[in-house]
């Protein structure tokens, strides 16, 4: 424990190489370990610290099980750290089953909302591997893809962060989207000004988003 203390997040995630992950020592053995070798190349190390497993492109990954989830905030704090520790991306995959379901809504707010990081719910591990091979593949698209023309093509968000998106007063499907075009995460889009928000959405919806993140 006490090297993970000292070293929230391990440096040098940048330099995973495409198709590769790195995952932490205590995934050695799991169900989840099993199916993602057979997908991807997955190397393990000790001493990740709060991270799960580490992609390219500076991307991380950080896992909330069903116990998790149930048993208390643990988690919480270990993703706040996590937070504060790095500038890396960091992607919350968390196991919503019908034992944690009633969990999930404020973990939700909580991580995209408060932390603004994107989450994405999984029933199983099985489930999991699948999405954790998809994002490494992803993110070797990515690092193979010309820098210069990577940006000019909007990438359509995760369904959990255009949902919660949606939850704010006047904010249907396509307005969510317009704004995600323009502000790509929560933290930005909470930290828009009226008259930034206005130039997408109009006056009256962008006094409501702005009323809704700074009650």
């Amino acid at each position: 424990m006490a090297g993970i203390e000292c070293t929230p997040v391990r440096a040098g995630a940048s330099s995973v190489p495409c198709g590769h992950a790195i995952g932490s020592e205590k995934w050695r053995g799991t169900e989840l370990a099993r199916l993602l070798q057979g997908k991807i190349k997955l190397v393990f190390e000790d001493g990740l610290g709060l991270v799960d497993f580490h992609l390219s492109n500076r991307t991380c990954i950080l896992y909330i099980s069903e116990s998790d989830l149930v048993s208390g905030n643990a988690f919480r704090r270990r993703l706040v750290r996590f937070r504060k520790a790095c500038n890396l991306n960091g992607i919350v995959i968390a196991e919503k089953t019908r034992l944690s379901d009633q969990y999930y809504p404020p973990v939700q707010n909580f991580v995209v909302l408060e932390l603004g990081m994107a989450l994405l719910p999984v029933t199983n591990q099985n489930e999991a591997a699948q999405l954790i091979f998809n994002l490494v593949q992803e993110r070797s698209r990515e690092g193979n893809s010309n820098p210069f023309m990577r940006k000019k093509c909007f990438q359509l968000p995760d369904a959990s962060l255009l949902q919660t998106v949606q939850k704010i007063p006047g904010v249907g499907k396509v307005k969510a989207l317009q704004l995600l075009q323009h502000f790509p995460s929560i933290h930005k889009l909470s930290n828009a000004s009226v008259a930034q928000l206005e130039t997408v959405v109009g006056r009256t919806i962008a006094l409501s988003i702005h009323s809704f993140f700074t009650q």
